[in-house]
């Protein structure tokens, strides 16, 4: 059963996108996904149902192999009646590996899988928590 309300799930395999910058030591940190609206209050703004699920570790990309790619797809038919659509956050090192396993593995869907990474670290993300104002992503909706 859909809710009224657009909804998507995130899927965090691993990779930069997905890592913090600790404000205290500068390390690249995992981010927790569950605290994700908590810490970027600006996608409430688009009125969407927001879950996630996080391999638990994450993995590197370099470690990315078809059973993985299997996992993908299981999480996905499991949760398909339950979303309009996925975005997969995957490291960039093997995206494109990934990106053409999955456009067979999930021929003829209709909702949308995207496949999306960065090679760059959300640096903004540690002034956001403390309630800074943060410019490198003001025009993400656009």
């Amino acid at each position: 059963m859909r809710a009224e309300t657009p909804s998507v799930l995130l899927i965090y395999t691993g990779g930069t996108i997905g890592m913090i910058e600790n404000p205290e030591t500068g390390a690249l940190e995992n981010f927790n996904f569950d605290h994700l609206l908590k810490h970027v209050p600006e996608l409430k703004r688009f009125n969407y149902r927001i879950s996630s699920y996080q391999f638990d570790p994450p993995l590197d990309s370099s470690d990315m192999e078809p059973a993985y790619w299997a996992k993908l797809v299981k999480i996905i038919n499991y949760n398909y009646d339950y979303f309009d659509g996925f975005v997969i956050f995957h490291g960039t090192d093997t995206m494109a590996y990934t990106a053409s396993a999955l456009s067979f593995m999930l021929e003829n869907l209709s909702k949308p899988v995207i496949l999306t990474g960065s090679q760059l670290p959300d640096r903004d993300f540690a002034h956001r928590r403390k309630g800074k104002p943060h410019h490198s992503h003001r025009n993400c909706s656009s």
